[in-house]
């Protein structure tokens, strides 16, 4: 049972309204399915975005962000709870380990590599929790055809490539999670 996904995102907003507005429906739609969030511990772009959607909503937003980041992110004070680790790794590791799956939404490189390792993580067999990305104005469409381009070229087996979730509305992708996990 899916009681808590970790959110990568990221630390900037992007420059589409879309971006922010996709991140408080998806909050809402984990709230109203009794879903709480692990996130990277910042309170700005859409990291904070999503904790403070979540906390005005009234659900659970946990924060887990490295020292070094504190300052820069700035981190989050007004969550239910902020873990202050001492490396990425840390922080990954934490992240993995609190949350029941994993969804992506538009972000950088920091983003990517969050969802790229838990990925990863699942194909080696590491954990069989979900892992999403939630495609907001075809944000992840190239990364998405370079999965498939890997599936092509005999770098990642169909059934790999078939277990990332990928949805462009909250809704849809967590029925989807919860349906399928």
């Amino acid at each position: 049972m899916i009681k808590r996904l970790a959110i990568f995102c990221g630390a900037n907003k992007g420059n589409n309204i879309n971006y922010e507005i996709a991140a408080k429906n998806l909050t809402k739609v984990l709230h109203d399915n009794q879903i709480d969030i692990v996130f990277g511990g910042g309170k700005v772009g859409l990291m904070g975005v999503i904790a403070d959607e979540m906390m005005r909503l009234g659900g659970a937003a946990i924060g887990v962000i490295p020292e070094k980041l504190k300052a820069m992110e700035v981190g989050h004070e007004g969550i239910t709870e902020l873990h202050v680790v001492d490396t990425m790794h840390q922080r990954k590791e934490m992240m993995a380990n609190l949350a029941d799956g994993f969804i992506a939404i538009p972000g950088g490189i920091g983003t990517m590599e969050e969802i790229i390792e838990v990925f990863t993580w699942m194909q080696i067999g590491y954990h069989t929790k979900p892992c999403a990305l939630l495609n907001v104005n075809g944000y992840f469409d190239h990364f998405i055809a370079f999965m498939d381009k890997m599936v092509e070229e005999g770098f990642l087996s169909q059934a790999q490539r078939n277990k990332m979730i990928i949805e462009a509305h909250p809704q849809a992708l967590i029925e989807k999670i919860i349906t399928e996990y």
